[in-house]
């Protein structure tokens, strides 16, 4: 396929974006349009809860009790508030730790939000997972599961500041041997019938069975106002068994989504596989509401069931009654990654193109923590991973839970760093004095450290590699330019307090400037703009 320039994706782009604004014009124009069916209207009101922010931001015209209308529903969407990560002095806090993260379902259920034209709550973006959605051409481990990755320059949005990117590379692991048990956790209550819940879900699900061979066992879980048996340790080649069972699936009733969790855990324990992958997959828009469904009770639910060598994707589907704060944390507790389906195009990446990483732990509790030196850095600020923030203390504890990397997947992680010239010196630098008095450390910015287990291990691996100050390049790579693009855009729809000068036409202009190839962004920027839903209404 030939390759398309950012320029001409812009021409492009423009002109469809002109005509459909001319067209929109005209019809309203002569059919009395009074924006009836506008998602636009309303403000984000930092003194009511997320739930009320989200459906006070998308009330249709004419509703009156702060509840949109959507469809013939009312929107009562979810999301958990995230204080933004602000700046830590070195010689105050040293050290950053985090768990990594994997996940991208924010990135999509965004774009789903921007492609119906809804306003983006700044709570359902979670900057890593901006980042996170796109691929890198990072270093492959050479030995071990993971490898680590850096780059040094400026940061674009800070001028005072530079921007380091740590990007981690998990190996590819050889799954065609390793055989899988799969249980297929399906929310079949009345509020998923929408096209884009139940439907979607049958697509996702029938395309991962066609992909399952002779050793795989496939059960089928089902659960409304109580849970069901559908499929017990089906063979994964007979695949046409198991989209039979997925076809037959209906909608009704209310959600006791705790009770199918529980015999979801108790099949895939049954038909357990020895050296084998064992998980259980949830599909559900997340509106719990009968038995255990508040966030922390299904946190307690899921934490009991994680030792038990079994893992857990989550997938989420729908909108107006999406519950994405239950739906991350069954995940962040369950020992797997979290991911939004808004498309057959999407299920296909997550489910048959990227199965590998969804599907196959290689690094287990992966966590990361960065020792600043204080001599050459001031101040930092993690770009993201607000809801993975560890203690310093959790590195080293090997009990701590923490982030899971797939087969072949990457973790990218950005850091702001404000240089400095003093010299001071602590941990590793104050510990090494003499070392430092002959210029071996001194010239060192910071020292990264992974730790993470094999998926069969209760003991961690630690690597770590040091950034010099050398390092820094004024020219950067796709790899930076791209991040700090994703890292942009997220930040415009945060309305970041760290880049408040940002706008969307400032991100394109940015991926313009470094050539950056991402048509995927390019084009979910410029609907944005078409929108009109953020500050650049008024560039269109």
């Amino acid at each position: 396929m030939k390759k398309t320039t950012s320029n001409s994706i812009k021409r492009n782009l423009t002109t469809a974006l002109s005509l459909m604004m001319t067209a929109t014009m005209l019809a309203s124009c002569g059919s009395g349009y009074d924006g009836s069916e506008s998602r636009k209207s309303g403000s984000y009101n930092n003194e009511r809860t997320t739930a009320e922010n989200y459906r006070y931001s998308n009330v249709t015209a004419g509703d009156t009790d702060g509840t949109a209308n959507i469809g013939g529903g009312y929107n009562t969407e979810e999301y958990n508030h995230l204080t933004e990560n602000g700046y830590k002095l070195v010689l105050d806090e040293p050290l950053s730790t985090f768990s990594t993260d994997v996940d991208t379902a924010s990135y999509t259920n965004v774009r789903r939000m921007i492609n119906d034209g809804w306003e983006v709550d700044p709570d359902a973006v979670r900057t890593e997972e901006f980042i996170n959605y796109f691929k890198y051409d990072y270093e492959k481990p050479a030995e071990g599961a993971v490898s680590i990755n850096t780059e040094l320059s400026d940061c674009p949005w800070n001028s005072e500041a530079k921007l380091m990117l740590v990007g981690l590379q998990a190996r590819e692991a050889k799954v065609k041997d390793v055989p899988t048990n799969l249980v297929f956790l399906i929310d079949v209550s009345g509020s998923m019938e929408d096209e884009d819940k139940l439907p979607l879900v049958q697509q996702a699900f029938s395309m991962l069975a066609e992909n399952l061979g002779a050793d795989d066992r496939v059960s089928i879980v089902t659960y409304a106002g109580s849970d069901s048996v559908v499929l017990e340790g089906e063979s994964g080649d007979n695949s046409e068994e198991i989209v039979s069972a997925l076809n037959s699936l209906s909608a009704g009733g209310s959600t006791a989504g705790a009770a199918g969790i529980t015999t979801a855990y108790k099949l895939a324990e049954e038909y357990f596989i020895e050296d084998g992958n064992n998980r259980v997959i949830l599909a559900t828009d997340g509106d719990l509401n009968v038995g255990l469904s508040s966030e922390e009770e299904l946190t307690d639910l899921i934490s009991q069931k994680r030792d038990s060598g079994v893992y857990l994707s989550v997938l989420g589907f729908g909108s107006g009654n999406y519950k994405d704060n239950r739906l991350e944390a069954l995940a962040d507790n369950g020992n797997g990654n979290y991911a939004y389906i808004d498309s057959v195009d999407e299920a296909k990446r997550v489910l048959v193109t990227e199965m590998s990483g969804t599907l196959f732990t290689v690094a287990k509790d992966a966590k990361v923590q960065i020792e600043f030196n204080p001599e050459n850095v001031s101040a930092y600020r993690l770009v993201g991973y607000e809801n993975r923030l560890l203690n310093d203390e959790d590195f080293e504890d090997d009990t701590k839970d923490a982030g899971d990397i797939g087969s072949g997947q990457q973790v990218t992680v950005l850091y702001e760093i404000v240089p400095n010239n003093g010299n001071e010196k602590s941990l590793k630098y104050q510990d090494n004095e003499s070392k430092a008095e002959t210029n071996e450390l001194s010239g060192e910015m910071l020292t990264i450290s992974v730790r993470y287990k094999d998926p069969e291990a209760s003991e961690s691996k630690l690597i770590d590699k040091s950034v010099m100050c050398s390092d820094y390049t004024e020219a950067v790579s796709q790899n930076f330019a791209k991040a700090c693009s994703a890292a942009e855009f997220a930040m415009v729809l945060r309305k970041s307090d760290y880049a408040s000068g940002l706008t969307a036409q400032g991100v394109v202009d940015y991926m313009e400037q470094n050539n950056v190839d991402n048509s995927e962004l390019f084009e979910l920027i410029y609907k944005y703009m078409q929108n009109g839903t953020g500050s650049e209404a008024s560039y269109w």
